[in-house]
């Protein structure tokens, strides 16, 4: 095991990206099509934005969120609730070799997203980028 640890600091391999990638499709089909028997799931509308595999493939961590990204904890609630049936339907679906336990969680890339723009939108940081800039072109003269 410790001569593999070099290779966890290069980031995910192909195999798990491949693989992190057939599972957000089918789960988001899975999904879409309301092949989970829950009522209070179908009524949802859940965006899957990721899914990362871990190097043996044994588990795979689901990035989602509700469309409006409301009733975020109430999605999550109802995907844990039935993460055995998704699981199920998922394996069904690939041909893997195991069949990975689902984690889920919420994504919070879109919140991190508007707080960066709203951090480079105010005025003492727009002025601070744009400064550097002014003085390259006095220091030359």
């Amino acid at each position: 095991m410790a001569k593999n640890s070099h290779l966890s600091a290069r980031g995910p391999s192909q195999r798990q990206l491949r693989v992190g990638e057939l599972i957000r499709r089918t789960l988001s089909e899975i999904l879409i099509r309301g092949e989970i028997h829950d009522p209070d799931l179908n009524r949802m509308s859940i965006t899957v934005s990721e899914v990362r595999a871990t190097p043996d493939l044994r588990v795979a961590t689901a990035f989602v969120l509700p469309l409006g990204g409301q009733g975020k904890e109430e999605a999550l609630d109802a995907l844990r609730r039935n993460r055995y049936e998704v699981r199920r339907a998922v394996t069904k679906a690939l041909t893997l070799k195991v069949s990975p336990e689902i984690r889920f969680v919420i994504d919070e890339t879109f919140d991190r997203m508007d707080e960066t723009r709203r951090l480079l939108n105010q005025e003492t940081v727009r002025r601070d980028v744009e400064k550097p800039s002014e003085d390259e072109g006095s220091a030359e003269e």
